[in-house]
């Protein structure tokens, strides 16, 4: 049962990183103002600036962990020693990875 929750969250993070995100908080914004202008005062502001910062730490986050793995993907495929399987681990859940890890670095 914890794994599919697992798939969730993983795949969560990776919307929150999309484009999309922005336009939901702009659309939640927008309803703020519209229906309850009393309750965005500075502190509602400040509470949409940090969602923005947040969606933003995230893309940047997301760009940078993308294009490590392509260059990763890449040298794995120019190195013909190299195990195949590698190149999809970034399709496991993130536990899963860190295991693998863990074996590869205890020699086994």
């Amino acid at each position: 049962m914890a794994y599919p929750i697992r798939q969730m969250v993983t795949r969560l993070g990776v919307l929150t990183a999309h484009p999309a995100a922005f336009v939901v908080i702009g659309i939640y914004a927008l309803c703020w103002a519209l229906l309850s202008r009393d309750g965005l005062d500075w502190h509602g502001v400040a509470t949409l600036a940090t969602w923005l910062m947040t969606l933003l730490i995230q893309r940047a986050e997301h760009r940078d962990t993308q294009a490590i793995q392509a260059k990763l993907d890449e040298l794995l495929q120019a190195e013909h020693r190299a195990r195949k399987e590698l190149m999809k681990i970034d399709e496991r859940e993130p536990e899963e990875i860190e295991r693998h890890r863990e074996r590869t670095q205890e020699g086994g």
